[in-house]
């Protein structure tokens, strides 16, 4: 099958899945700005989302894209690194042209899965999965924390602590250089391809990636400020 063999079907693939999950993470952004203005309205979506047959069907489908995703990406670096041989040893400067971020995608993916890892325990297994085996301890043992539904109360007890802070700034650097090169090269691919399109797209791409870390990190800083004022 050309998706999996060739390496434009798996570039397709991995173009397509990795789109999927920058629609996710607009999603999930707007959701997480919700938590600056209202933690009362945060909590309640939070809980419509819960653990109800749409919000698992949600989540089994963003697993499944993400393995997906890191499936065909760890499948192309391993086909780039064999084509390359041990001429990859030899060449010392970056090529021109070729952006930082894009010798090192694998690196920046290998870290973004660890942050995103790190998130689903202080969030996910805390909320979703402790509605699903019936266990709302996981969350409600917590200082502050009401239960699964609390997810306000969660992010307060989260990045009120210093080490926490770091490690989600750091993941969102890695998740920008991660994102700026994964968009744009993805539209490429489904054919951005003549030189003012790509510009575009690069610029676009930019944009988006900024605005999504930065409403990201706005949630992280905003509620260790909080802390720090109390």
């Amino acid at each position: 099958m050309w998706l999996f063999n060739s390496s434009i079907g798996r570039k397709v693939v991995m173009s397509i899945s990795g789109l999927c999950l920058v629609l996710f993470l607009l999603f999930h952004m707007s959701m997480n700005l919700v938590a600056i203005f209202s933690a009362d309205a945060y909590n309640q979506i939070c809980e419509f989302l819960g653990a109800h047959w749409y919000a698992l069907v949600g989540s089994l489908g963003l697993a499944v894209l993400a393995v997906i995703h890191i499936v065909y990406a760890s499948m192309l670096t391993l086909q780039n690194r064999r084509a390359r041989g041990h001429s990859r040893y030899a060449i010392n400067a970056r090529p021109k042209g070729v952006s930082w971020e894009s010798k090192n995608m694998f690196v920046l993916g290998v870290i973004v899965i660890l942050g995103l890892g790190l998130h689903l325990f202080n969030f996910w297994y805390k909320m979703q999965y402790a509605e699903i085996v019936g266990n709302p301890s996981l969350a409600s043992s917590i200082n502050g924390v009401e239960g699964p539904h609390d997810g306000a109360g969660l992010i307060r007890y989260t990045f009120s602590q210093p080490l926490f802070v770091v490690l989600y700034i750091v993941w969102l650097v890695a998740l920008w250089f991660h994102l700026n090169h994964g968009f744009w090269s993805a539209l490429h691919t489904l054919g951005g391809s003549n030189g003012i399109w790509l510009k575009r797209i690069q610029v676009i791409s930019t944009i988006v990636t900024t605005l999504i870390i930065l409403c990201f990190a706005s949630v992280v800083l905003y509620y260790y400020g909080l802390h720090l004022m109390a």
